[in-house]
């Protein structure tokens, strides 16, 4: 009895079962400047709605919200906006709305 080729063989089967059943996850990140100096850096994963932004060195998960002329996010404080025409709209920590492009 062979201990070696028994290990070889359940290994390639774990393989073929685990390795390709598992599609990696695919990932946008964007890095943006606002007019009133704020940077921040947004991602977003396929097949979850939300926003996840790093901004005043903290991270924040923003829900996805109803909006009629773009995509709309907002949690803990911040609300982040992008518009069809590409323009993105931040509110932070209490600070009025300023506007914000990719960077």
């Amino acid at each position: 009895m062979t201990y070696r080729g028994d290990a070889v063989v359940i290994g390639a089967i774990l393989t073929t079962v685990f390795g390709s059943s598992a599609a990696p996850a695919q990932s946008d990140f964007r890095n943006y400047r606002c007019a009133d100096g704020t940077q921040f850096i947004t991602a977003f994963f396929d097949g979850d709605t939300r926003a996840h932004l790093q901004v005043d060195g903290k991270a924040v998960t923003l829900t996805k919200r109803l909006s009629l002329t773009g995509t709309r996010y907002k949690g803990g404080g911040v609300t982040l906006e992008i518009g069809r025409a590409g323009l993105t709209r931040l509110r932070h920590a209490k600070r009025p709305v300023t506007a914000c492009e990719q960077a």
